[in-house]
């Protein structure tokens, strides 16, 4: 079940303030408050979803599309593609997801070293 209270929801309401980068109707990207990288942003639907395959498996397909296809343009407008950057999503506690929300980290500005 979704948590409206996870901090995540209370940044799409408003109720806790971020250092947006993108929004629309659908989607938020903001800075992530202890960065990683350089350039480390968080891009967030706007919908209730849990982690990646909650998303995945109740989101449509245009839903789905939208959201990749908008991350793919916030790194491109952060200027990250020419020297490339990373893309993470935590699922589940094995995974290490800290917020019952689904969202991608976007990661780059510098060399990010192997996994």
């Amino acid at each position: 079940m979704y948590d409206n209270n996870n901090i995540f929801a209370k940044i799409i309401s408003g109720e806790i303030p971020c250092k947006e980068v993108y929004q629309d109707e659908k989607i938020l990207a903001f800075e992530d408050v202890a960065p990683a990288a350089p350039t480390h942003v968080l891009v967030v639907p706007k919908g209730e979803y849990i982690s990646f395959d909650d998303f995945m498996q109740n989101a449509n397909a245009e839903q789905i599309a939208g959201f990749f296809a908008k991350t793919r343009q916030i790194a491109s407008d952060l200027g990250l593609v020419a020297d490339g950057y990373r893309i993470v999503m935590n699922h589940g506690k094995n995974g290490n997801q800290t917020v019952p929300h689904f969202h991608v980290h976007i990661l780059g500005g510098k060399q990010l070293g192997g996994l």
